[in-house]
């Protein structure tokens, strides 16, 4: 299981000093980027993003919570084992916003919100690295995991079937849902509260570790 602490439940006020205190036991770090229309929040935009990715080591997963991800996502200063990933129901098509993607050398990834129709991402299956799973409304942190996503992260990994994607999972995520949502076929949890939360970073991440397993 690959771990994502996401910085959205992170203290803003010590972004860089947050990001270094889970470097150790992530596989990556997961940034939630609202523009208050797509979803009713504000948070991180590019300047911050890329303040972060100067001096920070982990691969970014840069979740594009946007109306208009293939006008933003040139402006992300990506590494290629970054992601930066794209709701399908944003306002431009998944063509423009792949395409917008690509240009920036990052691998692409897709997300649909719980009430979403599974199906609408299948024809993008072939031309992602990654599809992220949210288990809660996207746009706040600290929601409860809505269980019927165990059943949709079952019916993405058979539509998967080998192929090279990784199935990502956020919202709810903690000690006493990370087991099942593994089980389900989950590669990456992406975790805030149950890690941020927590006094002891490395303590709360090697809890999840324990669950999943």
């Amino acid at each position: 299981m690959k771990l994502a602490p996401s910085l959205l439940s992170a203290d803003f006020s010590r972004l860089l000093e947050e990001a270094q205190s889970v470097a150790a036991g992530a596989s990556r770090l997961h940034w939630d980027v609202m523009d208050g229309h797509f979803v009713p929040n504000l948070t991180f935009g590019p300047p911050v993003v890329n303040a972060l990715r100067r001096v920070v080591d982990l691969p970014f997963e840069i979740h594009l919570m946007i109306d208009r991800p293939a006008e933003y996502a040139p402006q992300f200063r990506v590494r290629p084992d970054d992601t930066v990933i794209f709701h399908v129901e944003a306002d431009d098509t998944p063509e423009r916003a792949l395409a917008a993607i690509r240009e920036t050398g990052a691998r692409a990834g897709v997300s649909l919100r719980p009430g979403t129709e599974l199906e609408t991402i299948f024809p993008l299956l072939d031309r992602v690295s990654l599809v992220l799973v949210m288990s809660v409304e996207p746009g706040f942190g600290g929601q409860a995991f809505l269980p019927a996503s165990l059943e949709r992260i079952r019916r993405l990994s058979r539509e998967i079937a080998g192929r090279p994607i990784e199935i990502a999972v956020d919202g709810g995520i903690h000690a006493g849902t990370v087991r099942d949502v593994v089980r389900a076929g989950a590669d990456v949890i992406v975790a805030g509260s149950a890690i941020f939360s927590a006094q002891d970073r490395a303590s709360a991440m090697r809890a999840l570790q324990e669950a999943a397993r």
